[in-house]
Order: structure tokens, then C-alpha cells, then sequence
């Protein structure tokens, strides 16, 4: 099992202080926030070392990271980039709109580019319907309105950010 570091426990502790001692286990997405925020993904042994932290199942903490597509299971590119497919959206271009981004990219869904800039991954309802297509970036930004020029535009303005 991997070892946290004392200032990762120092975060979790932070977290599990706002829950009432025998509900600790309602930390759990906030630590798996600060796993992901310090190694970039949570991976298996970051689930288990959190699962032991919160006196959890493994298999419970491993389906909140599966659950939320804010957990990243592995490692991804510097810029994620979700794009909601769910009914809404595709019904205003969604699955085209992804279709347009990897295509750009020369990826296919969940993929990272060869230089490690950008992972794309299809997303479920992202909670904005009726700006679609929309698009999450890095799990903070949402963009609404996503034609294929402003795609285009943004790729190009993360690219030269990166």
C-alpha cells in the first residue's frame, strides 16, 4: 500500500474534522481530491491508502473514483477536456462535437495526445442542457455553445498556453 505523506494527512485530516468522528467515511471525495490534486489521478493504491485512512472498504472508495467523472484513473494530459454526450447534448451536436475534438487532436475518446497536452473523454450531463454542446475543462471551466470553430479556438489558445 502506497504511503501518504504527512502533509497529504495533514489535508485529510483537515477534511475529516468537518464530519462528526464516527462519520469520517463522508470525507472520502475530499481526499480523493487531494490525491488526485497532488498525483494527478488516484490510482488503486491511492484508493486503498485512503480506504485505510477512512476505515473504508476498498471497494467502496473505488466506487466513488468510478462513480464521478472528476476522478481521473489514471493519468491524463495536462488539459481534460470532457465533452457532454449525454441525450441533451447530442441532440445539439454533442457526439459531434467530441467527434470534431478528437479528430482535431488525432485521438480517440479517452485518449491523450502523444505529447501529454490534452486527454479527451466523453461526459455525461454536465448540467448545462441548454448552452450545448458543452464542455468541461480540467474538471473547473465549463464552456457552453461549442460549434466547431470555438473547438478550434480553444485548442488553439490551450496550445499556445502549454
Amino acid at each position: 500500500m502506497m504511503k501518504l505523506s504527512e502533509s497529504t494527512l495533514g489535508r485529510f485530516a483537515k477534511e475529516v474534522a468537518k464530519y462528526p468522528a464516527d462519520q469520517r467515511q463522508s470525507a472520502v471525495m475530499a481526499c480523493l481530491a487531494i490525491v488526485q490534486h497532488e498525483q494527478g489521478h488516484v490510482s488503486p493504491a491511492a484508493e486503498e491508502a485512503v480506504a485505510d485512512y477512512l476505515g473504508m472498504a476498498p471497494v467502496a472508495v473505488r466506487e466513488v473514483t468510478t462513480f464521478y467523472n472528476m476522478y481521473n484513473q489514471q493519468p491524463v494530459g495536462q488539459y481534460k477536456l470532457n465533452v457532454c454526450t449525454n441525450l441533451p447534448c447530442q441532440l445539439r451536436q454533442g457526439d459531434k462535437a467530441l467527434d470534431h475534438v478528437c479528430k482535431r487532436l488525432g485521438v480517440e475518446p479517452y485518449g491523450t495526445t502523444a505529447d501529454g497536452m490534452f486527454t479527451v473523454q466523453p461526459s455525461e450531463c454536465l448540467g448545462a442542457c441548454a448552452d450545448a454542446p458543452v464542455l468541461l475543462v480540467n474538471d473547473r471551466e465549463m464552456l457552453s455553445f461549442m460549434s466547431n470553430e470555438r473547438l478550434d479556438d480553444l485548442l488553439d489558445t490551450l496550445k499556445s498556453q502549454g
